[in-house]
């Protein structure tokens, strides 16, 4: 299962707005005959990548798998088919799927021809590989990342308005291999106007076009942001809302004639993020300022966290991050902390979020 696993994380950046599975076919006699990934949408799933490569010496063997395979007629067919086709004896798949299209179905119809299935084996690693997906399905919304760099009294910027840039070259590499990952990077108006960033990948390959949202209410992203000077790495969406189009009509139309798509939203952070949807977004990573991050953690949106802690101190005239943890401690589970240069770079999930 753990290479089922190694395989299906390969597909990290590609597979939206599928999930990352990966396949592994075993003999009786414990020899690796098919291994297989999902490589992206409308391809091919694991199960049958790994079936084709075994051939006939999948008969009478065991699928591991890293997801319930499926029992529905997609953009492919169903994997059950497929998996009863090859005479295997026994799948051992690590979770069900969340898809309510699937939701046990596949188990069932594998079972109903006889073959053996086990569910659970590093059930929590594949949960956690898939969080996107589990988290388009069950909260109809994308999984939110925040990333945030902070000096070590907590603040973000010398002054507000003030860029200031604060962590090293080791923990930027780290930071575009994260943004790499991701289907979207979402920032503020606040952030696009002090920072006129580019949003874009450097120095790490990406599968698909990288989707840049402004989340701006109030319309305020100018048409001649360094952004929109980037349209070949991605598409620009900025997330506002009716009334401000309105207000500003003749700044809407110079939005969209620098190539931006203007959305209609709702201007609360946790119904905007179930309109992302629609543009394939399962995963979006937040680098905004205070403010974004702020809106993020009142709305109960945030999934996982990036924090980076740079060897510096500000002082009081700082913007704070936070005057203080927004969730019970209890609520945030390390993942892992670094050193990236001078540089502490700490990765915690968030659970109970909405």
């Amino acid at each position: 299962m753990r290479r089922a696993l190694f395989h299906a994380q390969r597909g990290t950046g590609a597979t939206t707005p599928n999930p990352l599975v990966g396949a592994v076919v075993v003999t009786p006699d414990g020899v690796v005959v098919g291994q297989g990934r999902h490589p992206r949408a409308g391809d091919p799933h694991a199960e049958v990548l790994a079936l084709d490569e075994a051939g006939e010496r999948a008969r009478g063997a065991t699928l591991y798998v890293t997801l319930e395979p499926c029992n529905h007629q997609g953009r492919t067919g169903p994997c059950t088919r497929r998996i009863v086709q090859a005479d295997i004896s026994r799948v051992v798949a690590a979770m069900p799927d969340p898809n309510a299209a699937v939701d046990g179905g596949g188990f069932a119809e594998l079972r109903r021809h006889g073959i053996a299935v086990d569910v659970g084996l590093l059930a929590d690693a594949a949960a956690r590989l898939n969080q996107a997906f589990i988290t388009v399905q069950t909260r109809a919304r994308p999984m939110v990342m925040v990333k945030a760099a902070t000096s070590l009294d907590s603040r973000m910027a010398a002054a507000p308005g003030v860029r200031t840039p604060l962590t090293s070259r080791q923990a930027n590499r780290r930071t575009q291999r994260l943004r790499a990952a991701v289907d979207a990077i979402g920032i503020g108006s606040g952030t696009l106007l002090t920072d006129d960033p580019v949003l874009t990948v450097r120095d790490c390959y990406r599968f698909r076009p990288l989707a840049r949202v402004i989340f701006d209410r109030r319309l305020r992203t100018p048409p001649g942001a360094r952004v929109f000077s980037t349209l070949d790495a991605g598409p620009i969406m900025v997330m506002t809302t009716a009334a401000a189009i309105s207000r500003q009509p003749e700044r809407a139309q110079a939005l969209t004639s620098a190539g931006a798509s203007l959305i209609e939203g709702a201007g609360e952070l946790g119904a905007d993020l179930r309109r992302l949807l629609a543009w394939d977004i399962s995963t979006l990573l937040l680098e905004g300022g205070a403010a974004m991050h702020a809106a993020a953690w009142t709305a109960g949106v945030v999934d996982r966290v990036h924090m980076v802690v740079a060897p510096i101190v500000l002082g009081d005239d700082g913007v704070k991050f936070f005057d203080g943890l927004p969730v019970p401690l209890s609520r945030l589970t390390p993942v892992r902390v670094e050193t990236l240069g001078p540089d502490a770079w700490m990765e915690a999930d968030v659970h109970g979020n909405r």
